[in-house]
């Protein structure tokens, strides 16, 4: 499933512009309205204003079913950084420990098959 960049003007302060970017990219409004007012601020200005004003004509508003489903999404988000849930630092290294463990494991097949002689990357050039 593709997602379109709309302008979400719902969520949004002048034009929309920035929540909807930031739906796009899946990260949070605030992030995108701060970066936004950075750049003007830092002297590119003139720049970010055009781009504003011209992502305001361009883009579409958002259908109001997925502004019904953005907003589901925001209201009912799932924290998911584990710093964000509570978890204490030993926990944290338990996870970690574990997830190395996995990833390990798995290099370790994807070794193994490269190894093996099921694996002949010459035989099949060879065929191309």
């Amino acid at each position: 499933m593709s997602k379109t960049l709309y302008r979400d003007p719902v969520n949004g302060k002048i034009g929309g512009v920035c929540a909807g970017v930031a739906d796009y990219f899946g990260v949070e409004i605030w992030l995108v309205r701060i970066l936004t007012v950075t750049a003007f601020l830092i002297g590119m200005g003139f720049f970010v204003l055009v781009a504003y004003l011209a992502a305001m004509l361009i883009l579409e508003k958002m259908p109001p079913e997925e502004v019904q489903q953005t907003q589901h999404m925001r209201d009912h988000q799932v924290k998911q950084k584990p710093w964000q849930r509570g978890k204490t630092a030993n926990d944290l290294l338990v996870d970690i420990d574990s997830e190395m463990k996995e990833m390990e494991q798995d290099v370790a097949k994807m070794e193994a098959y490269v190894t093996s002689s099921e694996f002949d990357l010459n035989r099949k050039f060879k065929q191309l």
